[in-house]
């Protein structure tokens, strides 16, 4: 899946909630680590927070994320925030310019809102992954899968271990992300179709009652009757805390007697240790 090569430009944004500015050392030391891979590091003028938890307006966020878009030297943009405010910039977005100038997007959490979106607006495959991983606890084993996996032709990085709760098998188009900010999209035309896909979720925060009224949304929605599976991520709070009822008995109880596979992961989430997997794209479990 080699996607990126030696010399390749490639930039640094924050469409979400804008970073602390104490997080500036980091963000330099994940610039070297690209520099190091070969790459050329762009950054927008709107990474840090200056007004509360604003980097700069939706518009103004947007503006600069469609001028790496529209720049053709760029060949992948991550966005290393992650919040609440990721859905001001979606309004702003030219989806035409940037069907016709795809490029490799990344983001998690709060950004599952522009990764659907892009989907469903220009049919553009989009990472469900932090590049901040590549300066965190698990920073050495992250950078040799991120290359490997977007610099050589492997995909160790998008390979990761499930168990089955319901099922012995699924295969369709991956949407999803973080179970809450997923939501946001609800009734707007953002929201891809549902229809014959597998829906990813996953959490950082959130305790019993979060989850329960987050599937019950979903369900309301119609979306366990359009789907062919479900892959759950890490739930970050409610596994280390360990609550009862666990997300996998809030899953099944949501779902009641539909026939819909279900595969349990513990490798993607917001874990510095997560696997990437791709928003739009075919994924067969089995």
């Amino acid at each position: 899946m080699k996607k990126l090569h030696i010399g390749d430009k490639v930039a640094l944004v924050a469409n979400s909630n804008g970073l602390y500015k104490e997080n500036a050392e980091k963000v330099e030391r994940l610039t070297a680590v690209l520099t190091d891979m070969g790459l050329d590091v762009q950054k927008s003028k709107y990474i840090y927070a200056e007004n509360s938890i604003f980097n700069g307006t939706g518009k103004e966020r947007a503006s600069e994320l469609m001028s790496f878009f529209e720049d053709n030297s760029i060949k992948a943009v991550f966005d290393i925030s992650g919040g609440d405010v990721a859905n001001q910039v979606i309004g702003y977005l030219d989806f035409e310019k940037i069907k016709n100038n795809k490029k490799m997007f990344f983001g998690y959490s709060d950004l599952t809102v522009i990764l659907n979106s892009l989907y469903s607006q220009c049919g553009l495959e989009t990472y469900l992954y932090q590049i901040r991983n590549l300066v965190s606890d698990n920073a050495e084993k992250q950078i040799a899968e991120f290359k490997k996996t977007f610099m050589n032709d492997e995909e160790t990085l998008l390979d990761f271990d499930y168990k089955w709760l319901k099922g012995k098998s699924m295969h369709g188009v991956v949407v999803g992300g973080n179970i809450r900010c997923f939501l946001k999209l609800a009734g707007t035309k953002y929201m891809p179709d549902f229809t014959d896909k597998i829906l990813f979720i996953e959490s950082l925060g959130g305790d019993v009652a979060k989850m329960a009224t987050f599937l019950a949304q979903y369900k309301m929605m119609g979306v366990f009757d359009k789907i062919k599976g479900i892959i759950l991520g890490t739930y970050t709070e409610m596994q280390r805390k360990e609550y009862r009822p666990s997300i996998e008995e809030l899953v099944l109880e949501a779902i009641g007697e539909r026939n819909i596979p279900i595969a349990k992961t513990e490798m993607i989430g917001h874990g510095t240790d997560s696997k990437c997997i791709v928003i739009g794209r075919d994924i067969k479990l089995e």
